[in-house]
């Protein structure tokens, strides 16, 4: 891991219904390369939002972002560019149905990084077969299993050779015994060195593979620190409070 940071969070908020619902609330946080930062917090407590503005999916009310060094919320920044630097994998897996599983990995590669066909399915099958899917290439997403499909939409996104994975709960719409294989496919990847924000309720992940814990409620920042800390010796009351009920 580098002590560089690549993404920037400063003074995010997001607010709904004209500010009488505010998802985010002066959330500041920063991104190692190479760091794996685990988020997680009750439902409701702006995670998702957090995540999804970090690639303005969510534009953020108020606030600035910056990704390598650019500022990413100035409406001036092609944000089209930055965002295929980041790989999103969702809870819902949004692979095309019409489309075979090798045409879901390849269509972007090929519309937006002007690879070749060739060179787009050479690397599509290469991550394939790291997830043991090489055999389903010529499937269609309605014949997998929702952890498949999971698996499928991890490697999607790294076909773009993305320079920072979101995961936002990519488990939560598995069956239990689903979630294991999506789970070790995140850690090998964590491993590999690749920088990851991760949304979750998996709090073995979390203790596991998180270089850092964040802990947040009512659209802040409760607590951040490394995962023993977090779990073993949780210095906020809202923290421990959380954690009584989900460990």
């Amino acid at each position: 891991m580098s002590d560089e940071y690549i993404i920037q969070a400063t003074g995010l908020q997001k607010h709904f219904d004209g500010g009488g619902i505010k998802a985010l609330d002066g959330v500041t946080a920063s991104i190692r390369k190479g760091e794996v930062v685990v988020v997680i917090g009750p439902s409701g407590s702006g995670k998702s939002t957090f995540l999804r503005c970090l690639n303005l999916l969510e534009v953020p009310t108020a606030g600035q972002i910056l990704f390598e060094g650019v500022d990413i919320t100035d409406k001036k920044t092609d944000i089209n560019l930055h965002r295929q630097k980041m790989g999103m994998v969702f809870q819902h897996f949004n692979l095309f149905p019409h489309m075979t599983i090798l045409k879901n990995m390849t269509l972007a590669p090929v519309k937006l990084l002007k690879k070749s066909p060739s060179e787009a399915e050479k690397q599509a099958m290469t991550l394939l077969e790291r997830v043991g899917l090489a055999d389903r290439a010529g499937a269609y997403p309605s014949q997998l299993s929702g952890g498949q499909k999971q698996r499928i939409a991890i490697v999607r996104a790294l076909c773009m050779n993305p320079q920072v994975m979101l995961f936002d709960e990519p488990t939560s719409a598995l069956d239990p015994e689903m979630v294991g294989e999506v789970l070790e496919v995140m850690k090998s990847l964590a491993k590999q060195g690749m920088t990851m924000v991760v949304v979750t309720h998996e709090m073995g992940f979390a203790r596991e593979m998180a270089d850092r814990v964040i802990f947040m409620a009512e659209g802040k920042i409760v607590e951040e620190d490394i995962p023993e800390a977090i779990f073993s010796a949780p210095k906020q009351q809202r923290t421990k409070d959380f954690l009584a009920k989900v460990l």
